[in-house]
C-alpha cells in the first residue's frame, strides 16, 4: 500500500524534468539569459580565462526593446562574420562533451566556442571615439563639440593604444577627430584594454546583433554583485 505512492512519483518525475526544461528554455529565448565569462577581457569588472571556470552573469533581453542602449552599459552580442575569438574555438573531445555543450547552450548557460561577446559600451550611433587624450579615451558625443575624456577606475589594465579617425599612432595627434560611430552601430571596448579584441580591431558592432545587457554576476557567490553605469559615463 505505501508503495504506490512512491512509484507514482518516480512516474512523474519525466514530466517534471520535462516541464523545467521548457520553463528553462522560454526564459532563456524571451527574458533572461545565463552566460559564462571565457576570456579576460573583461578583467577586473568580470573574471575569466581559456579553459577556467569564469563568472556567470544574467543578461536581460528585454530591456533594450523598451529603451534604447546607454553608454557604459556591458552588453552581450553575436559577433559572427565580424569579431575574431578571444579563445581557442576547440571541438568537443567526445560524445559527453557534445551532449553537454549542447544542452548548456540549450538551457542558456553558454558554452566555449560560440560567437557570444561581452564589451561595455563606449560610442553610440553618431558620437566621436579616440585615444588618448592625457592617456584617456575621448567620446565626442552626437550633436556635440566638445570631447570628454574618460576616467575609467573600473579598468584593469589600460594600454593607450592609440587610434582616431585617421588611423593610429603618428597619424593621431592630440585633438585629432575620433571616429565616427555610424547609424545602427556601436563602438565597444573591453575593460583588460590589452586583453581585449573590441572596436580597436574590429570595428563597430551592428546594434541588432545585440542580445541584451549584463546585469549581475551570479556566480560564483563570493562574486555576486550588479554590474551597474559606472560614474564616468553618468
Amino acid at each position: 500500500m505505501q508503495t504506490r505512492p512512491r512509484a507514482k512519483g518516480w512516474r512523474e518525475l519525466p514530466v517534471l524534468i520535462v516541464v523545467a526544461l521548457v520553463l528553462a528554455i522560454l526564459v532563456k529565448t524571451f527574458l533572461v539569459q545565463a552566460f559564462f565569462i571565457p576570456s579576460g577581457s573583461m578583467e577586473r569588472t568580470l573574471h575569466g580565462c581559456p579553459g577556467c571556470n569564469g563568472d556567470r552573469v544574467l543578461v536581460n533581453k528585454v530591456v533594450y526593446k523598451i529603451r534604447d542602449i546607454h553608454r557604459g552599459e556591458i552588453v552581450v552580442f553575436n559577433g559572427v562574420d565580424s569579431f575574431d575569438s578571444e579563445i581557442p574555438d576547440a571541438p568537443p573531445a567526445n560524445g559527453l562533451q557534445r551532449a553537454m555543450r549542447g544542452l548548456t547552450k540549450l538551457v542558456g548557460l553558454g558554452a566555449p566556442g560560440e560567437k557570444d561577446y561581452i564589451k561595455r559600451v563606449i560610442g553610440l550611433p553618431g558620437d566621436r571615439v579616440a585615444c588618448c587624450s592625457n592617456g584617456h579615451v575621448t567620446v565626442q558625443p552626437k550633436g556635440s563639440g566638445t570631447a570628454i575624456e574618460l576616467h575609467e577606475p573600473y579598468l584593469f589594465e589600460d594600454d593607450h593604444e592609440i587610434f582616431c579617425a585617421a588611423g593610429t599612432d603618428a597619424q593621431c595627434p592630440a585633438g585629432a577627430p575620433g571616429v565616427l560611430v555610424p547609424p545602427g552601430r556601436l563602438w565597444v571596448m573591453g575593460d583588460h584594454r590589452g586583453a581585449s579584441s573590441d572596436s580597436r580591431a574590429n570595428g563597430t558592432i551592428p546594434i541588432d546583433k545585440v542580445i541584451g545587457r549584463a546585469f549581475v554576476v551570479v556566480w560564483p557567490f563570493s562574486r555576486a554583485k550588479t554590474l551597474p553605469v559606472p560614474d564616468p559615463f553618468r
